[in-house]
């Protein structure tokens, strides 16, 4: 088989139909791919799904779910562990992949590569919310596992995917810079096209997504370098900064010196400004988005110190 495609799911059934509606009519030879879905919540209603689809389509569909460690990782890793394709291909149950998407990405991995990048489209709206805009990034990420090609036997090499990043955030990275290191050649591939709508999030959304910056520690330590080229050049240290005003507020209030209580507070707040400006510059200025802006502003900074600061304690990294 000369590939297998592998998407990771978690209770999002109508999504991954979706997906699959795609994943089922792609041009390339129905005997040439088999499609694996990983359901890391070992869902009954995924599991008939995945079998309806297998009754229904030419193509070859399988179920698998991972044991042990769990996540968007620990899920991609028992399918492509399961997959009998010579080429792994890594898409998203929220994506939509292009009927030629296989076409285009087995061709750059046959042209010698032993992995590919495809192209994310992000459809964003005129005004987008900063959540939006946010999740549109994925459209210039270097390599990304909403559309990558892995040869099998490259990802053998490394391990697959590290099982410790336990959510959707920089395990795509890890696996990148894992091949880079080994030497193995990652190519482009811009004629594989996915594109990935953005799903309806939460008010206050950016608030849990900051648990996330744990695992920007775990990428540190095992890859610094590549982390500072290519992640993040150096510490937020506005947030550090931001974090510094409060408390040197509190503490001088507690201390009985309030004018420099004040100033302190006033820096706190001009750092809390600017960073909600920068954050609605060009975004959606509905009253709602405008609020959710302030009040996460002010919140963002102390709640991505402190997960930082516990992805550096629990991986045992200095890290700022």
């Amino acid at each position: 088989m000369r590939v297998s495609v592998v998407v990771p799911t978690h209770n999002r059934p109508e999504l991954l139909d979706r997906c699959l509606t795609t994943l089922a009519a792609q041009e390339l030879d129905s005997d040439d791919y088999e499609i694996i879905v990983a359901d890391d919540a070992a869902s009954d209603a995924t599991r008939r799904r995945v079998a309806a689809w297998a009754d229904y389509s030419d193509v070859v569909f399988r179920y698998v779910t991972p044991s042990g460690a769990h996540g968007p990782a620990a899920a991609r890793n028992a399918g492509w562990r399961a997959a009998r394709g010579r080429i792994i291909a890594f898409t998203d149950d929220d994506c939509v992949p292009d009927l030629r998407w296989l076409t285009e990405g087995v061709a750059a991995i046959e042209a010698r590569a032993d992995a590919a990048s495809g192209r994310v489209i992000v459809p964003l709206p005129k005004r987008p919310t900063d959540y939006e805009r946010d999740a549109a990034g994925l459209q210039s990420a270097e390599f990304v596992t909403a559309n990558c090609f892995v040869r099998r036997d490259a990802l053998e090499a490394v391990g697959g995917f590290d099982e410790r990043y336990a959510a959707a955030w920089r395990e795509d990275s890890d696996l990148q810079f894992s091949l880079l290191e080994r030497g193995f050649r990652i190519d482009r591939a811009p004629r594989a096209v996915v594109v990935h709508p953005i799903r309806p999030a939460p008010w206050g959304v950016s608030l849990r997504q900051q648990r996330k910056s744990l695992f920007n520690a775990l990428l540190y330590k095992k890859f610094p370098q590549r982390y500072r080229r290519g992640i993040q050049s150096a510490p937020p240290w506005s947030y550090y900064a931001t974090v510094g005003a409060v408390a040197a507020a509190g503490a001088s209030i507690v201390a009985g010196l309030p004018t420099v209580g004040l100033g302190a507070a006033v820096v706190w707040a001009a750092l809390t400004a600017r960073f909600c400006v920068r954050r609605l510059r060009g975004a959606s200025t509905a009253p709602r988005h405008v609020l959710e802006m302030a009040v996460t502003s002010a919140l963002i900074p102390p709640l991505s110190v402190f997960w930082r600061l516990y992805g550096a304690f629990k991986f045992r990294v200095l890290f700022l």
